[in-house]
């Protein structure tokens, strides 16, 4: 590391799947930028956000936890006592004497950042104020990196795209600009080959989708919707991978003049389905939905090199930063949950009961934050065992549309809190696609039981109260709604 601590820029994308670039072998798009950062620093295969909704997600990012350890598990980013959860990332830093800012959208409930955290916001100068606007972008971004400054700086850049691929899919343009009109079919992006709905797939997601037509005007499309559906959300990363190269050619520019060196991460708030289970959008817990892209580059990070350990990009970004800045976690965020704990393994409570017929859940109490923070480090020698992501609907006559999904280095289990077929297990190396629900094959009742007390003693170790809904282990058969 540098005598002086380096600045940090943090860019998170909107709605973009980790497959969705060059340089994770995807032929269909043009993503130079994206590229290159790969190349100069390390590329994370298998990283995930903590809940595949925008506001949950970011808030994640700026509190180090799990949504549902916040109360903020809804679209706003709110708990639901209406309490923002403190944001530590800002606080963290700023004490350390970075100037932390941030553009965009703050996805808290506030307009504004508030005082005491952390940030200040950097207004983009456009003629119509409008933050996909590129020349404001490129002349707010860049006058600010290029800057001269005593300290070092926290930036924090969402860049609108490819989540414009919602609106394109209803007809509207994105908030970027119109895009042109799609060639023939047979020039569009392929189908992905877990295109067609899976046997045995959950019920709760397809019920989601049905009651939400305004999000997935799908149930009408052909083949070749869906590859111009591709070809489009392609486009829309294309856009956001022009965006990201003024960013970097004006950190270089920056390091040209002050000889300080910026570490530099590149993510996204969550996935979209890209057509893979014929799904759009956000919400189900699908591996296109929930992989996200993880990009690390600057002082301290190996150039050029893959990694496949397992990342919570929400939980793991606030240790990941402090490691390499030199930062110390303050004493009332490290310790025995902190990032050198075992903090991804299970705790030592039993499973939670699971709701029975007739019984009415006990009504949801707001979480208690517990000391430490649960994240680790990307650098950390023991890499975490496992990550779980959250879910959940906000959909009239959908009470409880809850799920949850954890995952360790070869399996993936996903469970509903109700529904059809609402226990999903995947068996990621040998169907990377989730096409083979081994929760329905009664030989994989011991795997199955496995994943069911990780997720419930995560779930108890957490207050996670989606822990009655787990079904208990030794159960005969998959859980049914």
């Amino acid at each position: 590391m540098t005598a002086q601590r380096p600045n940090v820029l943090v860019v998170l994308t909107g709605q973009q799947t980790a497959d969705a670039m060059g340089a994770a072998g995807n032929p269909y798009l043009a993503t130079p930028h994206m590229d290159t950062l790969a190349a100069a620093g390390t590329r994370y295969r298998r990283a995930y956000c903590g809940q595949p909704l925008c506001a949950p997600s970011r808030t994640g990012l700026l509190t180090g936890r799990l949504p549902s350890a916040t109360g903020a598990a809804r679209a706003t980013g709110a708990a639901a006592g209406g309490a923002v959860p403190e944001p530590p990332l800002g606080r963290v830093f700023a004490e350390a004497g970075y100037d932390c800012v941030y553009t965009g959208s703050w996805q808290l409930p506030e307009q504004e950042a508030p005082d005491g955290r952390g940030f200040r916001r950097l207004h983009l100068t456009g003629a119509d104020g409008n933050d996909g606007n590129d020349a404001g972008f490129t002349r707010t971004v860049a006058g600010f990196l290029t800057r001269p400054r005593s300290r070092p700086f926290l930036l924090l850049l969402p860049l609108p795209e490819p989540h414009g691929i919602s609106a394109w899919a209803r007809g509207q343009d994105p908030s970027t600009g119109p895009l042109p009109a799609p060639p023939p079919a047979a020039l569009c992006p392929p189908l992905p080959a877990n295109h067609p709905r899976a046997p045995y797939e959950a019920g709760l997601p397809r019920l989601a989708q049905r009651a939400r037509p305004h999000s997935h005007p799908t149930a009408e499309w052909r083949e070749d919707d869906w590859r111009r559906y591709r070809h489009a959300y392609y486009a829309l990363v294309e856009r956001a991978d022009q965006q990201l190269g003024t960013v970097l050619a004006a950190v270089r520019e920056h390091r040209r003049w002050s000889g300080r060196e910026t570490v530099v991460v590149f993510t996204s708030d969550h996935g979209d389905g890209a057509g893979a289970h014929g799904w759009n959008e956000k919400w189900a817990l699908f591996e296109e939905v929930v992989r996200v892209p993880f990009l690390l580059s600057g002082p301290g990070v190996a150039a050029g090199e893959v990694s496949d350990r397992l990342v919570s990009v929400g939980e793991d970004l606030l240790p990941t930063l402090c490691d390499l800045t030199g930062v110390p976690l303050p004493p009332d965020l490290a310790g025995p949950t902190g990032p050198e704990g075992p903090t991804d393994r299970v705790g030592p409570a039993g499973p939670a009961p699971s709701p029975s017929a007739g019984h009415r859940p006990e009504p949801q109490r707001e979480p208690q934050l517990r000391p430490g923070l649960p994240g680790r480090s990307v650098l950390a020698p023991e890499p975490r065992e496992t990550v779980v992501v959250e879910t959940g609907w906000e959909l009239p006559g959908f009470e409880d549309a809850l799920g949850r999904t954890v995952r360790d280095e070869r399996h993936k289990y996903v469970c509903y809190a109700w529904g059809d077929h609402r226990e999903q297990l995947f068996d990621l190396t040998q169907d990377p696609g989730e096409m083979v629900n081994l929760a329905a094959d009664a030989r994989n009742a011991a795997l199955l039981d496995r994943f069911r007390r990780l997720l419930a003693e995560h779930c108890a170790g957490t207050g996670d109260p989606f822990g009655r809904f787990v079904p208990a282990p030794d159960a005969h058969a998959p859980a049914e709604g």
